[in-house]
């Protein structure tokens, strides 16, 4: 049939036809590139190296920070004084009860023993902050770690299980890639040939577990903010003066007072606090974006750190925040103070130009 003779409902139905002949080449050509990319993003090479090495350092430095801070009181926390709570005789928790996590439980009643296994513990965190033999001492950490801290269920916080799940994710990373001990050492000799199937296999592991670690982070932040949401404290913006206010977590009282005195201050941080959790992974997509989420989440945790007096456990969220900031801004910041490092050291010292700048006339 000729052109001119088809009817008016014929062309109307060849438009819609073409527009959704279009339509579907174009969804599956986004859905190639899609593909393409997170391909090329997941084989080409380890991503966040730079901020993994951040949380490693991070936890190192905290778990450090935490079994300083209750060296003296150690017995009466975790050892033979804390039979008052009647976890030596049963565990709260059940990670005691399984026999690798068991080592502080089955000393608890032995001070010797269990401040041997403290001291051991504070090493093994050393180590793991350093990023000396990660792979050996990562497992060890790990495992002495949750035999610890899962001795007393009523001074743990949520803090514990991010600490927990993390490392379990950090198993299949590479944490120690950059500013570590095992860093230098591979600088002079890499373990795997490039393009070597170790090597792939490991980049693969390592962009999959930075994904894994992002999803909990998703899940924590999004799930506190929609339930933060359906509170009435929350919804009518004065939850935050609430915990402020009790001898608990109040640990500043003039300093909470002075955060709680003016009302719409307050209510800011309430409402804040709910749209930054959850739109915080959506923010990430842009810079401008990122930089405010970022620096919000950050602030959040260092106010929940020092108000509430619960440092470990902002300590471990801005440790696995780290990983947003993308490798070069963390080149950028520390290739700044070392400029100014060395210029403060030596002041009259002159930077070196690069190779086959010309002179200046």
């Amino acid at each position: 049939m000729s052109e001119q003779t088809q009817t008016p409902v014929a062309r109307f139905g060849a438009f819609i036809g073409s527009l959704i002949s279009a339509t579907w080449m174009a969804a599956m050509n986004g859905v190639g590139n899609a593909i393409a990319w997170f391909e090329g993003w997941l084989f080409s090479s380890k991503k966040a190296l730079y901020g993994l090495a951040v949380t490693r350092i991070i936890f190192g430095l905290t778990a450090i920070g935490l079994l300083l801070s209750n060296f003296s009181t150690r017995l009466y926390t975790f050892g033979s004084g804390s039979a008052w709570n009647g976890e030596l005789a049963e565990p709260l928790s059940d990670f005691p009860k399984i026999w690798i996590f068991s080592a502080f439980h089955a000393a608890a009643a032995n001070d010797v023993a269990f401040t041997a296994l403290y001291l051991v513990l504070i090493l093994l965190a050393a180590l793991f902050t350093l990023g000396w033999r990660f792979r050996i001492v990562h497992p060890l950490f790990f495992v002495m770690w949750v035999s610890f801290i899962e001795m007393n269920d009523m001074v743990g916080d949520q803090g514990d299980n991010m600490f927990r799940i993390a490392l379990i994710i950090m198993f299949f990373a590479d944490p120690a890639a950059r500013w570590s001990l095992d860093a230098r050492r591979r600088a002079k000799r890499e373990w795997f040939d490039e393009g070597s199937s170790p090597r792939h296999i490991g980049t693969v592991l390592h962009n999959l577990a930075l994904i894994a670690l992002t999803a909990q982070v998703a899940f924590v932040y999004g799930s506190g903010g929609l339930y933060k949401a359906q509170g009435n404290p929350w919804a009518h913006g004065y939850a935050v003066y609430d915990p402020l206010q009790t001898t608990r977590f109040g640990t500043w009282p003039v300093l909470s007072d002075l955060i709680t005195a003016w009302g719409p201050m307050v209510a800011i941080g309430t409402w804040g606090s709910i749209l930054l959790q959850g739109a915080f992974l959506l923010a990430l997509l842009s810079r401008p974006t990122r930089l405010l989420a970022l620096f919000g989440i950050l602030g959040f945790h260092v106010m929940i750190g020092v108000l509430m007096g619960l440092p470990w456990f902002s300590l471990t969220l801005i440790a696995i925040d780290s990983i947003f900031i993308r490798d070069r801004s963390w080149k950028r910041l520390t290739e700044g103070i070392g400029k100014r490092w060395r210029d403060a050291m030596d002041p009259g010292r002159e930077e070196p130009k690069p190779l086959g700048a010309a002179k200046a006339v």
